[in-house]
């Protein structure tokens, strides 16, 4: 077993030890009416686009999301979280540094004995969803739901659906496609773009994602027989049947979204699999992205 495959049949696990600590992380999460901005990198700014919506979406206050790199800083927040799995990403620390001494930080890693540690103002340390493959998945999810759980969002349903989704078989003939659109909606979209993410970065494919409604606005158009277009959450009226109609394959999401990524991240080791790749060695790709002076 490799260790990403190790990793993401842990999350049921991780899931549940994030939200039982998170109450004992109040103080350093966003409260309810604090204007707040989510940052990361990678698979952690798709998370912060999940966590944004999901904040905002629950009425607990204006939430945005923004890679590490493209935070605007002629704006005004009350807190800045930065979601990190290893903590020496240098968008991160440059960004913390920044904010030091102007913006409350809070720290999301899974590892405390690193840079991140003294640039934020609160560190949250999931150590128990550490990961050794360069491809994320437990960390990631992780994060997210002690985010849920603090929103009061994460119930026991989502665990088991967790558990679901990876002892239930894949579609049948679904690792032979050609090609794979993932679609969301609200928080969902940050779900969508993080299985592009791990089908690219594991599998090497030929990956899309989009909101929704913006599958008609043109990318419906590669669609063929051998592409999957996979919804993530409640699809919009009449979206299933017009994929269908082009004559592409459609993957209902039945399952809570999150452990839907559960799914696609099975999906995606699995279709390396199947073209000879190692998803604990993707191509290019290093840990953490730390950048030379």
């Amino acid at each position: 077993m490799t260790h990403v495959e190790d990793e993401l049949n842990s999350q049921p696990e991780c899931w549940t030890r994030a939200a039982q600590a998170a109450p004992g992380h109040g103080g350093a999460l966003p409260a309810a009416g604090e204007r707040v901005a989510i940052v990361g990198c990678g698979t952690s700014y798709f998370m912060a686009q999940a966590a944004a919506a999901l904040r905002e979406g629950a009425g607990q206050g204006e939430t945005d999301a923004f890679a590490a790199s493209e935070f605007p800083y002629g704006r005004s927040y009350d807190r800045v979280v930065a979601l990190t799995r290893s903590g020496t990403t240098s968008e991160v620390l440059d960004l913390l540094g920044r904010l030091r001494g102007s913006t409350p930080t809070t720290a999301v890693t899974a590892d405390p004995d690193t840079p991140v540690r003294t640039a934020a103002d609160d560190v949250v340390v999931l150590d128990f969803a550490d990961e050794r493959s360069v491809v994320q998945t437990r960390f990631a999810t992780t994060a997210l739901t002690l985010l849920r759980a603090h929103l009061g969002l994460h119930t026991d349903t989502v665990v088991a659906d967790a558990r679901t989704a990876l002892a239930a078989p894949l579609p049948e003939g679904l690792v032979d496609c050609t090609q794979f659109t993932f679609l969301g909606r609200g928080w969902t979209v940050g779900l969508a773009n993080e299985a592009g993410l791990k089908m690219r970065e594991a599998a090497l494919s030929w990956t899309e994602a989009y909101p929704a409604m913006e599958y008609r606005h043109g990318p419906i158009s590669i669609t063929t027989s051998t592409t999957a277009t996979w919804m993530f959450g409640e699809a919009p009226e009449g979206l299933a049947e017009q994929v269908r109609g082009t004559g592409g394959r459609w993957i209902e999401g039945t399952l809570d979204p999150l452990a839907e990524l559960v799914r696609a991240q099975r999906l995606a080791v699995a279709v390396a699999a199947r073209r000879g790749l190692d998803p604990d060695r993707p191509r290019h790709l290093t840990r953490s992205v730390i950048l030379a002076p």
